[in-house]
Formats: structure tokens, sequence, C-alpha cells
């Protein structure tokens, strides 16, 4: 049980302006600052935090919310650090019971590390998926994918949303449209001049974060990849969905190993919406 002095310590929104003490909470549980990923989080969802006493957070936490803005459809929990002096005294719990609460009826999915899993199952929960996180340099190799693919420009938007929301789910605008300030790359397929995917890679510390990957089809997504590490010199990470079998295996035979598995877990849902065989990999498993 939390002791009553943390008990007592309030919850709040974060802002812009806790960006530096969130990546300081990052950097003290072992993870990397990640200022670039808390920049985008936190303009694109609602940060929770409580503040420690002695100076920055205690614990942290973001929400990412699709669909209506006055109603969502779906929400996404995702960052969720306890400071290290703090741990196993269930802040953690707290935080997560808080947000869960403040969304009332709207559905709720994360990414669990599995020493997560557990709180998150006693919250009520469910794990209703699996993704993998693969890393490594993309080295090409066997036949190249055929499908064309080329920068994506603002005229491309309308289409690429409507792509989306189709795979997804649900509306993101205000995640898509963010992701060429936020990315290194927005790249898309396309096919008889017909947008049949997207992919963006962003910098996360000395990695490339290849996500979302949104495509028609194995081939399409195989395609996007390539032509997004054709132009980095970076090491590729990305979170795939362990369903998408064939993708794993080919870009593990080019260079990408596997490094862990989260469990994706849904709250006031039986499963996700949208069409999984076109979603491949989140923009982050912050955000679902």
């Amino acid at each position: 049980m939390p002791t009553p002095s943390l008990a007592s310590l309030p919850i709040r929104r974060l802002t812009l302006r806790d960006l530096a003490a969130c990546a300081d909470l990052s950097e003290d549980r072992g993870w990397p600052r990640e200022e670039h990923k808390w920049g985008f989080l936190l303009t694109a969802g609602k940060g929770y935090g409580i503040d420690d006493p002695d100076g920055g957070l205690v614990s942290a936490c973001v929400v990412t919310e699709y669909g209506p803005q006055e109603r969502p459809s779906l929400a996404a929990i995702g960052m969720v650090l306890v400071a290290a002096r703090h741990a196993r005294q269930g802040v953690g719990r707290r935080l997560t019971r808080h947000v869960v609460s403040s969304m009332g009826t709207t559905p709720l999915t994360l990414h669990a590390t599995p020493n997560g899993r557990p709180l998150y199952e006693e919250l009520g929960f469910k794990v209703t998926g699996r993704a993998e996180m693969v890393y490594g340099r993309f080295t090409p190799s066997g036949p190249q994918p055929t499908v064309a693919t080329r920068a994506a420009t603002a005229e491309d938007l309308a289409v690429i949303l409507r792509f989306d929301e189709q795979a997804f789910g649900t509306d993101r605008t205000h995640i898509v449209a963010r992701l060429p300030a936020f990315a290194d790359q927005l790249r898309v397929a396309e096919e008889d001049g017909r947008i049949i995917g997207y992919a963006a890679a962003w910098p996360n510390m000395d990695t490339h974060v290849v996500g979302p990957l949104i495509a028609r089809d194995t081939s399409v997504a195989q395609a996007l990849i390539a032509s997004l590490a054709a132009r980095t010199d970076r090491p590729l990470r990305t979170d795939i969905d362990v369903r998408h079998t064939e993708l794993l295996a080919w870009a593990k035979e080019r260079g990408l190993a596997s490094v862990a598995f989260n469990s994706v877990m849904s709250y006031g849902i039986t499963e996700l919406p949208g069409d999984w065989s076109r979603r491949f990999a989140p923009v982050t498993v912050a955000a679902g």
C-alpha cells in the first residue's frame, strides 16, 4: 500500500513544461530520455503526473484519445512510469486507476511489458493481442520489393487519413497530421496512382522507429520498410503485430532481431476496432 504521504499527493495534468521532468523520469528507470517522443505524446495526448515534493515527478503517464473529441471511441495509455525511489508503493496503480476512472466508458488499450501486465490485469484489462519488437540494421537481400513507394506530400494527407481510419478503426487525424513534423520520413506506397499503404520513420535516440505502418498487405509493408531503410544510416526498430508472421520472418532475414514481446491489452472491448490485417505497427506502443 502507498504511504500516507504518497497517497495524499495530487494527480495533475502534465504539459510541455514538464518535458524535462518526464525525460528525467524515463532516465531514472533506465529508459532512454526520449524527449522527442515525450513531446509528441504530450501535445497529441493528455499527460498525467504526480509531483515529488523534493523535485521532479513521482510518476507519469500519457493518454492518447481517438475519434470524436467530445466522445472518444478509443484511448491508449502509455509511458506509465514510477520513480525508482517510489517503486512498489502502489503509485503506478493509483495513477493508472485514476486515468481509467477519468476516461469513463471510453474503451482503453495499452501495450504491457511482462512486468507491467499483472497490474493491468488487476485493474480489469484483458490480453487481446501481442506485439514483437524487432531491432537492427536492415540489410537488403533476396528479391527486392516491386511495389512503388515515394515521399508523401501535403496533397496525400486526406487520402492517408481515410486509409488510416479504415485500418485503425477510428479517426486519428491529430496523430497523422503531426507526422510530417515528428518523423524524418513519411512515405506512401502506390498502385495505379492509388495509395495502398503508408509508413513513417521517426528519430528515437540513435535509431529510427518505423511506425505507423499501415498497408494493404504484407508485400506493401515490406516495400515501405525497405524504402525507409534505404534512406537512413541508423538501425531500425519497430513493433509488429505477431499475427503478421510473414513480415516478421522477412524482417529477421534482413537483420532485424527480436528484442522483446509486449501484450496488447484492452479494457471495455474484446478486440481493437479496425482491420488488423492492414495494421502492421503502431506509431509507438505508448499511443496504441
